[in-house]
Parts: structure tokens; C-alpha cells; sequence
């Protein structure tokens, strides 16, 4: 009777086991991403294309199954990221220190890596706007997501330059949520109430070359103190710690996406016609991707600026003592900032 109770545990356990092990092994193989639009996402673009997640957990000797998902605005990245429907974010520096400061203690929420520096302009078609001083109630600017977005969050910081802390906020209240087409579409064509749009590439440039009364109001590169790592890519220390391998074969896969970019624009620029299916002119394209100002990298730079404004104005909580602080401590941030 012993004996027999003795076998029926031990077979338990290790259905038991067994059953842990096959967890673990799905756990490792599974990554859903999140994107949003621009050129801000080429690296994400590359790395589907040319299959280097799958590639680099293959190596690792894991069968990696790879989704990807479209959205817009930092709200929605972050609220798929907590609800568990993704395993990476990818959104503004804005949006990761939003929910770094909440999961803080929780679920952990941290950098990964960025997707490169980009500057990203905010346009307008308003004649009469020559700063952000210039505008009025009558007019609307366009982002991804009212105070969340890091498009927000630098057209705070500006703003509080401009008129000081406790006015930081003032430009929310003529700011709406839009996605970058169709922002871009409404700056290009005119005539109606959004006249301006903090974008990214490529829209910002399409809007400067389709409509001649846009200009540039802000360059975030100026706002920021110089080259910044706007778009970054985030996780649950869940995921990291649970996922290693998966982990590792992502950020690899970045890093072999960036270094391709650099040395093969060209194909880099084809990739993003195929996988976005943007409709924008290929010179054009190509002249954003060439852009001296821009890098294509995974180390963050240029982030504590906005992370120390948003704890200072209340809109975070918990002060960081540097990037390390809301990034893993991994290679690629080691030299972040």
C-alpha cells in the first residue's frame, strides 16, 4: 500500500515537473511587440523582415514565435503591456518612465533599449505661429497621446522653460490625440482645426515638403540639450527574468538590425516601404535614414533630461537616480544616459 502511494507521488511530481518544464519552454519561445509608426521603428522593421529574433533564439536553441502589433499612442502600448497582450512596448521615453514609476515595486517595468536618436518636430501650417508662444485656443496640436507621449512630454518641458514649472501643462488643454497619418494628412491638407503635430519621422518631413506654409515650431534635439533617444523598447522584469534566452535573442536581434541600417540604407529604406507599406517617396525616405542627426543604436542617450523634469513637475513619483534606474542593467545600457 506504501509502495504503491510511493509511486503514484513520485509519478505526481514529476507530471508536475514536467508540466513546470513545458511552461517554462512556451515562456521562452513566446514574444509579442508592439510598435507604433514611423521610421522611429525601422530597427523593429528589420529585424521582422530578415527574421533575427527567430534567427538568435534558434542559436540560443529556442523555436521562437514571433507576433507583432500595431498601435497608436503610448496609452495603448502601455495598457496592452500591463494586461499582458505583449511581452515588448515600443513608445516614447515619456510613456516608459509613466509606467516604470507605477509598476515600480510591482511588475518592474524597464528599459530595454532604444530604437536610435531621431529629433522629431513639431509643424505647423499656421502662419501666424512662429513659436510655441504663438499659439492660441483657436488652434490644435496634434500627438499620440495627451501627457503621456514623449511628443507631450518635450512640449511640456518647453513649455515650462518658456513660462515656468507651474505652467508646464499649459499647451494640453489645445492638444488632441491623433495618430501620425492621419496628423500628417490634416497638416498637409489644411483648412482644418489641427494646426500643428509633434510627429516623428517620416511624417514630419512629408509635412514639410507637402504643404508650403509648414514649418518647424521645436526640434526636440533643442528642447533635450542635444541627440536623444525619443522611441525606446520596454518589458517586465517578468519577462526578462522568466525568458532569458527570448530576452537576449531580441536585444541581439536589435543590434544586428542597427548595424545593418547603417551599413545598407538603401536596403534598409526597401524593408520599410515593404513592412510599414507607408506610401512616401523614396528619396525622401532615404534622406531621413541618412540624416547626420540621426543614429541608429540601442544605447539610450539623452533621457535622465525628461526623466528629472516629469519627477520634478509631479508627474512621476519616484525619482531615478540616473537611466540605470529605469533601464535593465544590461550591455547595451551600460553607457546609456
Amino acid at each position: 500500500m506504501k509502495t504503491t502511494f510511493a509511486r503514484r507521488a513520485a509519478a505526481l511530481i514529476a507530471g508536475i515537473g514536467l508540466a513546470v518544464g513545458s511552461l517554462a519552454a512556451h515562456a521562452e519561445g513566446r514574444i509579442r511587440i508592439a510598435e507604433q509608426f514611423g521610421i522611429v521603428y525601422l530597427m523593429l522593421n528589420v529585424a521582422q523582415e530578415q527574421k533575427l529574433i527567430e534567427k538568435h533564439a534558434k542559436a540560443a536553441g529556442v523555436d521562437a514565435k514571433v507576433e507583432w502589433v500595431k498601435l497608436s499612442g503610448g496609452s495603448a502600448v502601455n495598457d496592452a503591456l500591463l494586461s499582458g497582450n505583449i511581452e515588448i512596448a515600443g513608445a516614447g521615453v515619456g510613456p516608459l518612465l509613466t509606467l516604470w514609476d507605477r509598476t515600480h515595486g510591482k511588475q518592474n517595468v524597464r528599459g530595454v533599449a532604444s530604437l536610435g536618436n531621431f529629433p522629431y518636430y513639431l509643424v505647423t501650417n499656421n502662419p501666424n505661429v512662429k513659436s510655441i508662444a504663438d499659439f492660441t485656443e483657436k488652434d490644435r496640436i496634434a500627438l499620440p497621446a495627451v501627457g503621456v507621449s514623449v511628443q507631450s512630454r518635450v512640449l511640456q518641458l518647453a513649455s515650462a522653460k518658456l513660462w515656468g514649472d507651474k505652467e508646464f501643462n499649459r499647451l494640453d488643454k489645445i492638444s488632441v490625440a491623433l495618430p501620425h497619418p492621419d496628423a500628417a494628412a490634416a497638416i498637409i491638407k489644411g483648412g482644418t482645426e489641427i494646426t500643428g503635430h509633434f510627429g516623428n519621422p517620416p511624417f514630419q518631413e512629408q509635412e514639410l515638403a507637402g504643404n508650403p506654409n509648414a514649418r518647424i515650431v521645436l526640434n526636440s534635439y533643442q528642447v533635450l540639450g542635444g541627440p536623444a533617444s525619443a522611441t525606446v523598447l520596454y518589458a517586465t522584469e517578468k519577462f526578462r527574468s522568466e525568458s532569458p534566452k527570448t530576452y537576449k535573442a531580441f536585444v541581439d536581434a536589435l543590434d544586428e538590425a542597427a548595424r545593418f541600417i547603417t551599413a545598407n540604407p538603401e536596403k534598409a529604406a526597401d524593408i520599410y516601404l515593404k513592412v510599414s507599406n507607408a506610401k512616401i517617396d523614396r528619396d525622401l525616405l532615404l534622406k531621413i535614414i541618412k540624416n547626420p542627426e540621426v543614429q541608429f543604436k540601442t544605447v539610450p542617450q539623452n533621457t535622465y533630461v525628461l526623466a528629472e523634469f516629469m519627477h520634478r513637475v509631479g508627474a512621476i513619483k519616484n525619482k531615478p537616480a540616473s537611466v540605470k534606474d529605469y533601464f535593465f542593467d544590461d550591455a547595451q545600457n551600460a553607457a546609456g544616459n
